[in-house]
């Protein structure tokens, strides 16, 4: 079993940003997320939606910022001022191609990212977009943290639950007339994966008209939920995870021991 290099913090807080956003205007997403962001008490992980940005746009010509762009430098700063990690993807430009790219942002500034594997052909993300290839298991006060994009959520191969991390994150605009797909899976995950699952999920019309209902949640490692967010609801959840929880489920339901192997592609 892989195991974090220090030991776990025993409770890891969360803040969970569910929230419309500005189409298409990634200096007002800024300001927005800003001000959201002064009004919370000290968390250990901020958590944000998927292109928090822009909103889910297939405009990555006109929109997509280099890696070290104004919203990375905005989220360092803002990992600065609430001494907190905070993650959330964005509209990348990288070596010619344009990636939906999840960045986790340290507290010191320092950064890891992931590049959404599944690209939501049903909207045409995969014809304006690179898939990544590259799973990403963090380290974060001694909790290992799996960060996914959306769509990815639809896929248990590549969700799965390997490595032996204790936290996944699914970003999302997740559009309400799938809410049951995006409930149901997000227990799922958390079932089949021992883990904690949190999924966090814009709220509003975009620039499409596409309704999104939040629906954000965190569940524990058998898969009970321990958040309470209003759908549709502008709101800054505070969530309180134990790291015991974790330990409790694997050790009384060794599930994970008896899961099949597979080989993925690259």
């Amino acid at each position: 079993m892989l195991m974090s290099s220090t030991p776990a913090q025993e409770i890891l807080n969360l803040a969970l940003v569910q929230t419309a956003l500005h189409w298409e205007s990634p200096q007002l997403n800024r300001n927005h997320f800003a001000q959201l962001l002064a009004e919370i008490p000290p968390v250990d992980l901020i958590v944000l939606p998927e292109m928090f940005s822009t909103g889910f746009s297939m405009q990555p010509e006109t929109l997509a910022e280099e890696a070290d762009g104004p919203s990375l430098a905005w989220m360092k700063e803002m990992a600065r001022l609430h001494q907190a990690a905070i993650t959330g993807s964005l509209i990348i430009k990288d070596q010619g191609n344009y990636v939906n790219r999840l960045f986790f942002v340290y507290p010191t500034g320092e950064y890891k990212c992931y590049d959404k594997r599944h690209l939501f052909s049903l909207a045409g993300e995969d014809q304006h977009y690179h898939p990544g290839a590259r799973k990403l298991i963090l380290e974060y006060k001694g909790w290992r943290i799996n960060p996914q994009v959306c769509y990815d959520l639809r896929f248990p191969v590549w969700c799965r639950n390997t490595e032996h991390f204790d936290l996944q994150i699914f970003v999302a605009n997740w559009p309400e007339r799938r809410a049951v797909a995006w409930k149901t899976l997000l227990k799922a995950r958390a079932i089949e994966n021992m883990c904690f699952v949190t999924g966090l999920n814009r709220v509003g019309e975009d620039g499409n008209g596409v309704y999104h209902s939040g629906d954000s949640v965190v569940r524990d490692p058998i898969g009970t939920r321990i958040s309470y967010i209003e759908p549709g609801a502008q709101s800054v959840a505070l969530v309180e995870l134990e790291y015991r929880r974790i330990s409790e489920a694997r050790s009384k339901f060794a599930f994970l021991n008896d899961a099949d192997e597979f080989i993925m592609k690259p």
